[in-house]
């Protein structure tokens, strides 16, 4: 949890510090899609100040100026590492807190997206994810942050749903239409595309509501001398648990067969830790399954415009469409697409929405997509 700086000289001490650290450049530069991080050495005045190991290391987390395409309930990440970390050992600690940038422990280890990009995962390696999900709820819910005003009620499936799919549609696709309405119609998105999956799913199990990270992929997992650390709780939420399972199916990319294997090993892992109850209706992971890839056409084809440089060529315009087009391919079925654009009808597109937000004077190489991957 945050130390227990007071007001004053000491805290200013330690801003001014962390900060020196950050300017004189001797750190590592992370830059992801929710902030820039400094990974600094804190040295031996910072590391006595906030009651840590002499010559640790400290992450500086800054937010970008992003758009916002992921539900985040809990504005301060802090809170949620306060209460998780007194029940789940390891987890880096937010250090201190200066506004709207943060100091946090450094987690040693290399990130699994490092070790691993995209191969098969090992069954070792999905049990401690298992376990790590389990764990995770068995977070005391009463000890969590206050919800937002309106959240579904522990159990309602269906309202967790909805509100996720109401978030998509009302803070995602219609918050962004001015800007790039033309490029989703000329891709061939209904604009009704969330209004069609809300009302083809309903009906979910209710399941007991607890603590869900939502954001467990490969970045966001370090590995260090055997030991997994998952990191960046900044978009955790409470709800239905097969939507945690669900995320992390998706996102880390798994085959069929170890989509199967995974869950298998949570419900096995919940059934261990008195959690049977979250097992039930386990049918409805196919819902939540198609959810994932119904609402991540949205930032994906705005990540993909947004990347493209003040000068793009035609290879930029292409790897783009790429992306765009297996986005659609994937939300095909979840979202009744009648048609998908082929790679050529997606570079035009982009074309033509590339010309006209830059003649509206859009930043496109400068802006970013506020996502789930990992800082």
């Amino acid at each position: 949890m945050p130390s227990p700086l007071p007001h004053g000289a000491r805290r200013a001490l330690v801003q001014r510090l962390a900060e020196s650290r950050r300017r004189r450049g001797d750190c590592a530069v992370v830059k992801g899609h929710h902030n820039i991080n400094y990974v600094v050495p804190l040295g031996i005045r910072l590391s006595l100040l906030l009651g840590v190991a002499p010559w640790a290391r400290g992450k500086i987390r800054v937010p970008l100026d992003t758009v916002e395409v992921v539900p985040r309930i809990w504005p301060r990440e802090a809170d949620v590492l306060r209460v998780v970390s007194r029940h789940i050992r390891g987890l880096p600690r937010c250090l201190a807190e200066f506004g709207e940038w943060s100091l946090h422990a450094y987690q040693k280890g290399r990130a699994l997206a490092e070790l691993n990009p995209a191969g098969a995962v090992d069954d070792d390696l999905m049990r401690e994810f298992a376990e790590f999900f389990a764990r995770t709820a068995s977070v005391p819910t009463d000890e969590l942050p206050p919800r937002p005003e309106g959240w579904p009620e522990d159990g309602d499936s269906d309202g967790f749903l909805h509100w996720l799919v109401d978030f998509t549609e009302e803070r995602v696709h219609r918050a962004h239409r001015d800007r790039f309405g033309s490029l989703f119609d000329d891709l061939l998105i209904p604009d009704h595309a969330m209004a069609t999956f809300k009302k083809a799913h309903g009906g979910l199990t209710p399941r007991p509501f607890r603590l869900l990270h939502t954001d467990v992929h490969r970045s966001n997992v370090v590995v260090h001398r055997g030991r997994v650390t998952v990191i960046d709780w900044e978009l955790a939420m409470y709800g239905d648990p097969l939507h945690e399972l669900a995320t992390h199916l998706v996102r880390m990319r798994y085959d069929r067969r170890a989509q199967a294997r995974m869950t298998d090993l949570w419900a096995e892992a919940m059934v261990r830790a008195g959690h049977e109850p979250l097992t039930a209706g386990l049918q409805d992971l196919a819902v939540y399954l198609a959810f994932e890839h119904a609402q991540s056409v949205f930032p994906d084809v705005m990540r993909a415009a947004l990347a493209l440089p003040e000068e793009p060529d035609t290879a930029h315009f292409r790897s783009a469409a790429a992306t765009i087009c297996e986005a659609l391919r994937t939300a095909r079925d979840p979202l009744q697409l009648i048609e998908v654009p082929d790679e050529t009808r997606a570079v035009k597109a982009l074309r033509e929405w590339h010309a006209g937000d830059a003649g509206s004077g859009g930043n496109t190489a400068g802006s970013s997509v506020r996502r789930h991957d990992h800082d």
